[in-house]
C-alpha cells in the first residue's frame, strides 16, 4: 500500500453507479484545458468513470470506449468539448505526436485512458487516476494531482465528497 500525501486522495466504489457518481463529481470540477489520466489494468472501471465525468462536465452524449476510434468527443449544449482519448492502440509516441494534445486542450478538457503508454508527451502537469480491480462490485481509485491547479481540483473533490477540506492525520 502506498503512503499518501496530503494532497493524495483514495475512495473505494461499491458499485458502478457509484463509479459514475464519483465521476460526475469530477466533471462539474472540470474546466477546458484539463488532464485526467486514468490507469488501470482492463475490467477497473476506467470507462465507467468517464461516463459520470462526461454527465458532469454538462454532455447528453453517450460515452464509450474509444478503443478502436482513439479519440470520442462529448460536446457539452453550448459546445465546450471533453475529449475522451484511449491510447491503448497508439504503437509509437510518433502516433500520440500526430493527436495534437495541445490542440485538444485549446478546445475542452482531455481524459486518457492508458496514459503510461505516451507518458512522454502528456502536459507535466495533470489529475492521475490509478483504478484497481478489488472485487467484483468493488474498486480503488486513488487520485494524485500534479500541480497546483490538480492540486486544488483534489481538494475540492475531497470537501464534496468526504466534507472534508484535507486529508485527515496526514
Amino acid at each position: 500500500m502506498p503512503i499518501l500525501d496530503a494532497h493524495t486522495l483514495e475512495l473505494f466504489s461499491r458499485s458502478p453507479e457509484q463509479t459514475r457518481r464519483l465521476g460526475m463529481r469530477l466533471g462539474a470540477l472540470m474546466r477546458p484545458g484539463d488532464v485526467v489520466c486514468l490507469q488501470g489494468d482492463l475490467g477497473t472501471g476506467k470507462t465507467t468513470l468517464v461516463q459520470g465525468i462526461a454527465r458532469g462536465w454538462g454532455s447528453l452524449d453517450p460515452v464509450s470506449s474509444p478503443t478502436f476510434v482513439l479519440i470520442n468527443v462529448y460536446r457539452r449544449p453550448e459546445g465546450r468539448m471533453l475529449f475522451h482519448l484511449d491510447a491503448y492502440r497508439l504503437n509509437s509516441l510518433e502516433e500520440a505526436i500526430d493527436l495534437d494534445i495541445d490542440a485538444l486542450l485549446s478546445e475542452g478538457a482531455l481524459v486518457i485512458e492508458w496514459p503510461e503508454r505516451i507518458d512522454p508527451i502528456l502536459p507535466p502537469e495533470r489529475l492521475w487516476v490509478t483504478l484497481t480491480w478489488i472485487s467484483e462490485e468493488q474498486r480503488g481509485l486513488l487520485f494524485n494531482p500534479i500541480g497546483a491547479r490538480y492540486r486544488y481540483l483534489v481538494q475540492r473533490l475531497r470537501q464534496q465528497v468526504l466534507g472534508v477540506a484535507h486529508a485527515v492525520g496526514r
